[in-house]
């Protein structure tokens, strides 16, 4: 059946609601170029005001998952996990999380996205591994993924075309933020990428999308209801983005905090953080596993063995983590120090990762050039006791750090006579 898509805008600025061959229809006639992108984007923004209903999300992304290749993992032995992160502020979960579950034998085949704006992305970070290809094949991700055990590769351009179209379309026409349109624009391509199983990490706070645990709860329901719909096992996790996570922003330096992680190191409460994320990847393929044995991969060396073997699979240099892990190197550093004693009540996410796009870490569009050694290296969390004139934090940086961005860290940390606990994760969805 043919339509008119100046009616379809008009039903839903109306309040109705699209059959599943409507959607279809659109996503098609979009993506082969009949629909124009100014009707598009007010067919985006009729939604943006009027919402969706569950059953149409669903018709949404299946018509997406529709519009581009899929992937077929079923060569891969065992059940096959996947993770993906709404987004947030010294997120080098992946880099951690994903040979850690590979290394209790559990395939792990990963897509992943650069960073645009506030959030830092996986591929620019593995990126700033020399030689490191984030580019493969559709048979050379799956053969390595088998003799591996986990690959972490870019996304397909074949993959979700719909996806890939209206998204640049919805962040130019402020639709990004409504949870249908996330909703589906995740899951189309976690269901087109072909894991059996999904682990979704949506944050909430200062630095994602998501501001409130209430609009962040009914996100993942949405995708999570999404996933089990099509067969695949999902479950979502509400994670806190107030603050940073861990305590290096930037590229270089989250790696080195990832490879030292995965050496046994770093604070108690981030490596435990990743282990409950690991232990519910690793239940979703059927393995049960101790907070404590999931460690013990840590400390032990099973899980860098796994980031190493991954490493050398993608043409990355593993021999350079001695250089990965030394101090930033650039032309200017400033040190952060308190400027009075009491705990470190706010540490926001938001301004502190604009502020690392600012010296360089991240891009304000997709054409910037990211420096791989700029960034910001935290030495304290919320909740921490300072007193007056110690190290909060040191920003890096190859441009000038001018009065105006120190100004612009300060602005972003609260010191008070209060001691402030914030708990990682949240809320599990299942």
């Amino acid at each position: 059946m043919t339509y008119r898509m100046v009616d379809l805008i008009q039903k839903k600025r109306d309040g109705g609601a699209f059959s599943k061959a409507e959607i279809e229809w659109i996503i098609e006639n979009y993506v082969t170029g009949f629909v124009p992108d100014y009707q598009m984007s007010a067919w985006a923004m009729a939604i943006y005001f009027k919402g969706m209903t569950t059953e149409e999300t669903a018709y949404l992304t299946m018509a997406m998952v529709a519009s581009g290749k899929q992937i077929d993992l079923s060569a891969i032995p065992g059940i096959k996990v996947d993770k993906h992160s709404t987004g947030g502020v010294g997120d080098k979960v992946t880099l951690i999380l994903a040979p850690l579950v590979a290394s209790f034998g559990v395939p792990v085949a990963k897509m992943s996205g650069r960073g645009l704006g506030h959030t830092g992305g996986t591929l620019d970070k593995l990126e700033s591994i020399p030689g490191f290809n984030i580019e493969k094949s559709e048979d050379a991700f799956i053969e390595q993924v088998k003799t591996a055990g986990l690959a972490v590769i870019g996304q397909s351009d074949d993959l979700v075309k719909a996806d890939k179209l209206l998204y640049a379309l919805r962040d130019v026409t402020a639709t990004v933020d409504i949870i249908p349109l996330i909703a589906s624009s995740v899951m189309s391509k976690k269901i087109a990428a072909g894991s059996n199983a999904i682990l979704l990490d949506v944050t909430v706070g200062d630095g994602a999308f998501m501001k409130s645990v209430e609009d962040a709860r009914i996100l993942a329901r949405t995708m999570v209801d999404l996933g089990k719909s099509v067969g695949r096992e999902t479950v979502a996790v509400i994670t806190n983005m107030s603050q940073p996570l861990g305590m290096a922003i930037g590229n270089r330096n989250e790696i080195t905090e990832a490879v030292n992680t995965l050496n046994g190191k770093g604070s108690k409460e981030f490596r435990t953080f990743i282990a409950e994320l690991a232990q519910l990847m690793l239940s979703l393929a059927g393995e049960s596993k101790s907070i404590e044995e999931i460690i013990s991969h840590l400390d032990d060396g099973s899980a860098y063995a796994k980031f190493v073997a991954m490493v050398k699979a993608q043409e990355g240099d593993p021999t350079a983590f001695d250089h990965l892990t030394a101090e930033l190197n650039v032309k200017y550093k400033v040190e952060i120090h308190a400027e009075k004693a009491g705990y470190i009540a706010a540490e926001k996410a938001l301004g502190v990762g604009v502020l690392a796009m600012k010296l360089g870490a991240g891009r304000a569009t997709k054409t910037d050039t990211i420096d791989f050694e700029a960034g910001v290296t935290l030495a304290k969390k919320v909740g921490d006791f300072v007193e007056k004139g110690d190290l909060i934090a040191t920003l890096y940086s190859n441009k000038p750090i001018t009065a105006e961005l120190i100004a612009e860290f300060n602005a972003a940390i609260e010191i008070s006579n209060d001691k402030i606990h914030q708990k990682e994760i949240i809320e599990i969805v299942r």
